[in-house]
């Protein structure tokens, strides 16, 4: 699903693991037992009426919908890469401000719907849905936006459509899911922000990461993935072979792309002679100067004088890369973007 970042299972990311196995092994649980179902319902008007303040503790943490679970396991799986990313004491700093922060602006929503349309709402949709909906503000602003393919000449699908279709999914599975989605959006935003020092307020403690580090990361760690590409389905030998030469000319391309970056960072040797003015490299070899060149040690190694369509240059340009990163890698990898944006986005 995220063809710009790779798909590695669950590899370095135990807290989503965590999340996934605990809360849908609690859910399945408690639909087995409904007569304790009561006791895990996001009831707001027990909270005005009785002062059950555990209700905002209890109400947020398990989904009491099948539905509501499964789209909200699909979207935490696919947004295990900020895991993976900022390292998991942070991602699960941004799941606790946001979930405590989202729980007052659920409050402060209510009240204004009852303020302003004399609209009451008495029970909102269980389970941990707004710090989901929360993910979505870095989803939007951090991870690249890639063409994959086109539907009917102008629809554009991109490497992000599938998970805003799941989170549409989940956002019409029920008629007030929409204020927890608002909900979730203003807490990320005013996270990420960090206004009001948020994030210095509301973040996991040094003792408490050393903890789970200890003991639930054995538990959940997710098995390093295989280097070699999975074949599909029914793939012949002859598709296979083409897939694994397709594989090791992407590696040699990015293997010569990056020594070229490390050699162009390399300053020149000092000293009385500079012995690769004399001894120049056998890629260049019998290659004619021109007048007026500095030496080869002093210049950039050439990759690819091929052309670069320009398209591609300003796309990359627009994920956020440098003009000549972009330029490098395109020239590296035969103007393929895939394989230049995977190249970048790892180095």
């Amino acid at each position: 699903m995220f063809t710009a970042t790779g798909s590695r299972g669950l590899y370095k990311a135990p807290l989503s693991k965590g999340l996934l196995l605990v809360l849908n092994g609690l859910a399945v649980i408690l639909a087995l037992l409904p007569q304790h179902q009561h006791l895990f319902a996001y009831n707001l008007q027990a909270l005005r009426q009785q002062q059950q303040v555990w209700r905002l503790l209890c109400g947020r943490l398990l989904c009491l919908d099948v539905k509501d679970a499964f789209c909200s396991s699909l979207l935490i799986y696919n947004f295990r890469i900020f895991e993976r990313r900022f390292g998991t004491r942070k991602f699960a700093s941004f799941l606790l401000g946001c979930w405590c922060v989202s729980a007052l602006v659920d409050v402060l929503l209510v009240q204004i719907l009852h303020q302003l349309f004399d609209y009451e709402v008495k029970e909102l949709p269980a389970g941990p849905l707004a710090p989901v909906f929360s993910l979505f503000v870095p989803f939007y602003l951090l991870i690249p936006r890639m063409p994959v393919t086109q539907v009917l000449g102008q629809i554009h699908i991109t490497n992000k459509s599938l998970v805003y279709v799941v989170g549409l999914q989940l956002l019409t599975s029920g008629p007030l899911m929409w204020l927890l989605a608002v909900s979730g959006l203003i807490s990320g935003a005013l996270y990420r922000c960090n206004l009001l020092w948020i994030q210095t307020l509301l973040f996991t403690p040094m003792w408490m990461s050393r903890v789970g580090r200890c003991l639930l990361e054995p538990l959940f760690s997710g098995p390093q993935p295989t280097e070699e590409t999975p074949l599909g389905m029914g793939a012949t030998l002859e598709i296979q072979r083409q897939q694994r030469m397709d594989l090791l000319d992407q590696q040699v391309l990015l293997a010569q792309y990056s020594r070229a970056r490390r050699n162009s960072r390399q300053p020149a040797q000092p000293g009385l002679f500079h012995w690769t003015r004399f001894f120049p490299s056998l890629r260049r070899r019998g290659q004619p100067r021109p007048q007026g060149q500095t030496p080869a040690s002093t210049q950039p190694p050439l990759l690819d004088s091929s052309a670069v369509a320009e398209e591609q240059v300003a796309r990359l340009v627009e994920m956020g890369f440098s003009r000549t990163d972009a330029l490098e890698a395109l020239r590296a990898s035969n103007n393929d973007i895939n394989t230049a944006t995977n190249f970048l986005l790892q180095h």
